[in-house]
């Protein structure tokens, strides 16, 4: 089972064209779509009566251990039929998604829709305010980055499915090698990096072409908030000073030729974990999956550690990836699919996943003594989780995404991606990926705070 975190994203008009409407009638408070919030109309009994009642439900999702969690739940409720669909990770589903919905026929009763997306869905008005089903009692449930990302105000648009909080995967066998410390800090992560590549001109600390969520989240540990939401009022400024405590680390690698030019996720990707020449990645806690069934070769070499510190003897991380599970507001059949979702991603359904090689976003799994001291093979038995679950308890607070981020996403690499290829700096890279982003903004009717 693997769950990659990819961004390489672009919405057909369609998408687009619904936000702008949405726009022109959305007001409110602090990342508000528009809408009070709701009071719960919808009670547990009514939820059991759902399920005594029975009925099919299509889920539009594409992560592989749902297909396992469907099952248990149609053999616990057997009067219900859970159609489940991969209609496209990523891009390929919200297009689709979209389409059904301006079509106003084909509308999936459950869909996967990754964090980031979320609010782009929310201020569209394309998917229901689960508040009405009591989902605000939930909060204890869930740790505060992926329950911050299902709000959109006082709306909460989707439970979370999974996270990514973020850490550092290290091949040991290469650091001992060349006798090269775990960094603690990003200052001792760029020493590494000039010592390996010095040792080795093969060997690369990692790599990176340019990814639009690997840079916002190291631009959210770093405690930048480029982004601001106030309804259909946004900010976009890459100029605050968490965002140049990045720009200026990274520039030293890139400047330094430190970084491997090998795209992630590629067939050479994989090779250079495997063989050694790709020695570090920093990324979110769904990837020991990734590793095991993409890097089987290198297994007994990893090891996971906490994310590098901007300052000595901090602890701060970011969230990198992870889903929610929402439903669209043209759903016929909203009682039976909140049934569901909170099966998934409450319920029996949590350990379901965890068993499969899924990271929770749930407070009660990420405590559990059997899942902090499950013992990984891959990692010559290293207590990973324990890692992984306290990284989880550190995310920091306040990031907040574009009402458009799969579109502002989509020209990363037009934009920021220059820095990697040419001698443009990342700051300025950024500054042109701000500029795109506010002129996009502009045009789909967005008030732009400068």
């Amino acid at each position: 089972m693997a769950i990659t975190r990819r961004h390489a994203l672009v919405l057909g008009a369609a998408l687009t064209m619904s936000f702008t409407a949405a726009c022109g009638s959305s007001s409110g408070g602090a990342g508000d779509s528009g809408a009070a919030k709701p009071a719960t109309t919808v009670s547990d009994a009514d939820l059991q009566n759902a399920l005594n009642t029975g009925g099919t439900i299509k889920v539009w999702a594409w992560e592989p251990t749902l297909k396992q969690v469907v099952a248990d739940f149609q053999a616990k409720y057997p009067k219900v039929k859970v159609d489940l669909v991969n209609a496209g990770s990523g891009n390929d589903q919200y297009t689709a998604l979209q389409n059904a919905i301006k079509a106003g026929s084909g509308v999936p009763d459950v869909a996967q829709v990754e964090y980031f997306a979320l609010p782009q869905f929310a201020l569209g008005k394309s998917l229901a305010d689960l508040n009405a089903f009591g989902a605000d009692k939930l909060a204890s449930t869930f740790t505060p980055g992926p329950w911050n990302s299902v709000h959109t105000g006082e709306g909460i648009y989707g439970l979370p499915m999974d996270s990514g909080p973020m850490a550092l995967f290290y091949n040991k066998e290469v650091f001992d090698k060349h006798d090269i410390a775990v960094p603690t800090t990003w200052d001792e992560y760029v020493a590494a990096a000039e010592k390996l590549h010095k040792a080795d001109p093969k060997a690369y600390i990692t790599s990176d072409t340019g990814d639009a969520g690997f840079t916002t989240s190291m631009i959210w540990q770093a405690g930048g908030k480029p982004y601001t939401v106030n309804g259909t009022t946004v900010g976009v400024d890459f100029t605050d000073p968490g965002v140049q405590k990045f720009t200026a680390t990274w520039q030293k690698l890139i400047d330094g030729k430190l970084l491997s030019p090998v795209t992630g996720w590629t067939d050479a990707w994989y090779k250079g974990l495997g063989d050694g020449t790709i020695a570090t990645l920093v990324v979110g806690a769904w990837m020991p999956a990734n590793l095991e069934s993409g890097v089987k070769a290198a297994s007994g070499k990893w090891r996971v550690a906490p994310m590098p510190q901007w300052e000595a003897g901090g602890k701060a991380t970011a969230e990198n990836g992870g889903s929610s599970l929402a439903i669209p507001e043209a759903g016929t059949n909203k009682n039976l699919a909140y049934a569901f979702i909170k099966y998934a991603n409450v319920e029996q359904g949590v350990q379901t996943r965890i068993d499969g090689g899924a990271f929770p976003a749930t407070t009660a799994h990420l405590k559990d003594p059997a899942f902090l001291n499950k013992e990984f093979p891959y990692f010559d038995g290293q207590k990973a989780n324990e890692v992984l679950a306290a990284s989880a308890g550190q995310v920091v607070g306040g990031w907040s995404y574009l009402p458009f981020q799969v579109y502002a996403n989509s020209i990363f690499n037009d934009t920021v991606g220059k820095a990697y290829t040419s001698a443009t700096p990342l700051q300025d890279a950024l500054k042109a990926w701000q500029d795109a982003s506010v002129k996009y903004g502009q045009e789909q009717g967005f008030t732009i705070q400068q």
